[in-house]
């Protein structure tokens, strides 16, 4: 179970670190109203995962312990899930690179901390995306026989504490760096980078048996 949970790890933290819609939000409130207010959405992002991970883990526990079909099946999509993340990097990629303007400042006054908070929670809690992800790529790190429970609380406990860790993170490097992080050149590689990650652990995951 340890491999599991290492395994889920990385895949976790490389999916968490990959440029989309909670890094922009972070940093665009790191950038415009600074570290401390940044903080405060990365805390609503990461509970809008535990909603998604609250309403889909009985769901997939019970799928995984009566179906063996069921579990390759969400094997596969989450495999294709992946390949997906990585393609969509790459295109991101390429229209980042042609970008050659960085956003302006926001100048309006800065939002109340609940205001932040909201705004990080509904980001995720709207997102469709994060329901496949717990619905079809988690599974794919419980094997028959685990204590699926368990190890299902394990594995979200993990994907949002790297999230949070990541967020703050991420939040203080582009308070401290200003712009230079938000830099076309500098997004692009990050963007290709991870998408090549992510095309090889899916297909990976894909051609794995359990």
């Amino acid at each position: 179970m340890l491999g599991q949970i290492a395994a889920f790890t990385l895949a976790a933290a490389l999916i968490t670190i990959s440029p989309g819609a909670d890094m922009a939000l972070v940093a665009r409130r790191a950038l415009t109203e600074g570290w401390r207010r940044a903080t405060i959405t990365s805390a609503g992002v990461c509970c809008g995962l535990l909603v998604h991970a609250t309403a889909s883990a009985v769901g997939v526990s019970a799928l995984l312990v009566s179906s063996a079909t069921a579990f390759t099946a969400l094997k596969i999509v989450g495999a294709c899930y992946l390949v997906v993340l990585g393609l969509l990097a790459f295109r991101a990629a390429r229209r980042t690179a042609r970008d050659s303007t960085v956003e302006p400042a926001d100048a309006r006054p800065a939002r109340s901390a609940r205001a932040s908070f909201a705004q990080g929670f509904l980001n995720n809690v709207l997102n469709p995306k994060l329901a496949l992800f717990y619905l079809a790529f988690l599974p794919q790190f419980v094997e028959p026989g685990d204590p699926v429970v368990a190890l299902t609380a394990i594995l979200v406990t993990i994907h949002i504490g790297l999230g949070i860790g990541w967020l703050v993170l991420w939040a203080w490097l582009v308070s401290r760096a200003g712009r230079t992080l938000s830099r076309p050149r500098w997004r692009a590689a990050l963007e290709r980078v991870t998408g090549c990650v992510l095309v090889a652990l899916g297909l990976r995951l894909a051609t794995t048996s359990r």
